[in-house]
């Protein structure tokens, strides 16, 4: 980890569109999104179910849980609605060049 606390993850181009990826940083389980021409990190533990939210839909800047369709913002991590209540944090991304770069030290 550098000292900023950010870490190379994978690279730009291992990302489709609208399709979450699960990354491990450490013990920490990460769902990367790139959409609409943003890449975000968020946690990959649905906040209702437990589950993983890498399995889900991606539109409109959320990600949907699989198993009881619970949807995140992923900017904010904030649910838009039942059956989940609480958020899941979101993680800061920084691209270098073709680099995915981020850091799980700073949870909002």
């Amino acid at each position: 980890m550098s000292e900023s606390g950010f870490v190379r993850v994978c690279s730009l181009s291992e990302l489709e569109d609208d399709t979450p990826k699960r990354v491990e940083i450490g013990s920490v389980p990460v769902s990367l999104v790139r959409t609409e021409g943003e890449v975000f990190a968020i946690n990959d533990i649905c906040s209702h179910a437990n589950v993983s939210l890498s399995e889900g839909e991606v539109e409109d800047c959320a990600i949907e849980c699989w198993l009881h369709g619970s949807r995140f913002d992923l900017r904010t991590g904030k649910p838009s609605g039942p059956p989940a209540v609480r958020p899941v944090p979101v993680y800061p991304v920084k691209i270098e060049g073709d680099e995915v770069l981020v850091s799980v030290t700073q949870e909002s």
